[in-house]
């Protein structure tokens, strides 16, 4: 497998992009950014210095994963999602030494138009709801939604919600214990 590049698509020197990475139009990955394997930067995509991605992370249109932000392997950002990285940003005042990490876990999705704000922790398969705003750490498998996002219930890893308490089966197979608290794979 090849790294795709677009005539389009501006790859700084220094960056590190993974085999069978494909990177689209309008594209700009700085050059202190790790990428990952089997990855896709969709259009318009936006990478910044001190970023690090994983493998297999789907990064749809429109999106800007900005400095301090971390996405685990398979993570899924959905399009024109919002990352953050200063807390309380002003135009006249430079607060580039005060970013806050962002750390997305191994599987989660990030739905279209959320906005994820800096400094929080996304849980293993946690699922962001499209358009919901996500302003405190998010546990495992958790389904967020709303503004400001809430826990709705538990997603199995394959993207299933899970329903009810206990040791739960997906449709696709896989257990769970689920408590109002917590769900754990067995």
């Amino acid at each position: 497998m090849t790294t795709t590049v677009h005539s389009s698509a501006i790859v700084d020197e220094g960056a590190s992009i993974g085999e069978g990475t494909r990177v689209w139009h309008w594209v700009h990955v700085c050059g202190g950014a790790t990428i990952g394997k089997g990855c896709s930067l969709g259009q318009n995509v936006f990478v910044g210095n001190d970023v690090v991605i994983g493998d297999n992370v789907k990064i749809q249109n429109n999106v800007s994963v900005y400095d301090a932000v971390r996405l685990e392997d398979d993570v899924f950002c959905g399009p024109s999602m919002v990352f953050t990285n200063v807390y309380n940003p002003r135009s006249a005042i430079t607060r580039k030494d005060e970013y806050r990490k962002t750390h997305v876990r191994k599987g989660a999705t990030l739905g279209a138009n959320c906005t994820i704000v800096c400094g929080v922790d996304i849980g293993t398969y946690a699922f962001i709801g499209a358009g919901a705003v996500v302003n405190r750490d998010v546990p495992a498998y958790a389904l967020m939604l709303g503004m400001p996002a809430r826990r709705k219930g538990w997603m199995c890893k394959c993207g299933v919600q899970l329903k009810g308490d206990g040791e739960i089966r997906c449709t696709c197979g896989l257990a769970y214990l689920i408590d109002k608290n917590s769900c754990v794979a067995l």
